[in-house]
């Protein structure tokens, strides 16, 4: 804990605060090669596996059912983002927010128990209860740590200096780690990533665009998530949803 305590302190020490719509990017050389990467993979890899998954376009009709294969990203999706509510709300104690963190808590136990596990949502459908998200980067930046500078991450994709950081942090702090033993931890770990690819099978046709229909889609990457993050964090600015038509 003393080792993490100094490396907030020392991020919060060697990191800028960015202005109103501040680009703090000296690694764009390598993070663009990181890009290139990431949208390799996604073009070869992920946008093919989950092609047929889902979309964002409405029904077209109200007898418009989703295939067997959606039902199913979707169920792991709902078990994965299920599985990271105790790490969420740790981070809501940290943030001194206990009302989000009481709320994940009943979420975490209404779809572990109604829920088959988290595969199905209950607790939106019939309880009320979203989902409240959260990071150790946002408890870094209640904390009144910096964002430092952009990176883009080979598989993770945008991020900063201090939501990477929190990342790791994520990983240490987080409860099911001690709850599971090693091989279902690892479960749990890909369950979350494939809530992750859930996305991107809902929101694919908004992904193309950004990837494939920019004329730089690295730059429009950056900007889009700086801005979004940003204002999702209260530091500044105007939305700009990545999802957006």
């Amino acid at each position: 804990m003393r080792h993490t305590i100094f490396a907030v302190l020392a991020l919060s020490a060697c990191s800028g605060a960015p202005g109103p719509d501040a680009i703090n990017d000296p690694y764009e050389g390598m993070n663009r090669r990181f890009h290139a990467f990431n949208a390799g993979l996604d073009s070869n890899v992920v946008k093919p596996v989950t092609s047929g998954f889902g979309s964002e376009k409405p029904a077209k009709s109200p007898d418009d059912k989703p295939g067997i294969g959606s039902l199913a990203l979707q169920g792991v999706g709902n078990f994965g983002s299920n599985l990271s509510l105790p790490g969420k709300v740790v981070n809501h104690l940290l943030q001194g927010k206990p009302e989000p963190a009481i709320k994940n808590t009943f979420r975490f136990f209404v779809n572990t128990t109604l829920g088959l596990g988290g595969f199905l949502d209950p607790a939106t459908a019939d309880f009320a209860l979203p989902e409240n998200d959260t990071d150790f980067g946002e408890t870094l930046a209640v904390w009144g740590v910096p964002e430092g500078a952009y990176l883009e991450l080979p598989l993770i994709g945008p991020s900063t200096e201090r939501d990477a950081f929190g990342k790791m942090v994520d990983l240490g702090i987080d409860p099911m780690r001690q709850w599971l033993n090693r091989d279902e931890y690892l479960i749990d770990l890909g369950a979350r990533a494939a809530s992750k690819v859930g996305q991107r099978a809902r929101f694919g046709d908004t992904v193309d665009s950004v990837l494939y229909g920019s004329a730089d889609s690295y730059a429009q990457t950056r900007l889009i998530y700086l801005q979004h993050r940003r204002h999702e964090l209260g530091e500044e600015g105007e939305a700009i949803d990545p999802y957006a038509e």
